[in-house]
């Protein structure tokens, strides 16, 4: 979408002139130009944030002869997409952290905690079995839990 598209759009939607709109994205982009250049931050709350990083002066290498290159110091932009963003266009992460064994096999999600309780069922099953060998009972606790 282009910006022409989008004040066409808006136009039609708050019943506004074009130029109008126009002149409403344009200002501000403007504005939003104008405080990153001072190094603060921009955030619009649903949407994102746009931050200035300084970034530190390195040495590199060039990857075809190895020679070190020298990378100067210097400010980059960076944006962070927030959570309702991320869920519209499905990039969200679901849960915050990786799906544990137990979680994959049912296809739910895996709650706190249950990882851990599901780890000391196994580790009492395995005490059980390893008890059960060594006694040469092996057959009557039935197969090894997989």
């Amino acid at each position: 979408m282009t910006k022409n598209e989008l004040a066409r759009e808006l136009a039609d939607d708050f019943e506004l002139p074009r130029r109008q709109a126009v002149e409403f994205i344009e200002a501000m982009l403007d504005r939003i130009t104008a405080v990153l250049k001072s190094g603060d931050r921009v955030q619009l709350t649903p949407f994102g944030q746009f931050k200035i990083r300084d970034r530190a002066a390195r040495v590199a290498r060039n990857p075809q002869t190895g020679e070190p290159v020298n990378v100067p110091a210097k400010r980059v932009l960076k944006f962070i997409a927030g959570r309702s963003l991320k869920e519209a266009v499905g990039t969200a992460k679901r849960g915050g952290a990786k799906k544990s064994g137990a979680a994959k096999k049912s296809g739910g999600t895996a709650k706190k905690g249950a990882s851990k309780a599901g780890a000391a069922k196994k580790s009492a099953g395995a005490k059980k079995s390893a008890g059960a060998a060594k006694k040469g009972a092996a057959k009557k606790g039935g197969a090894k839990r997989r």
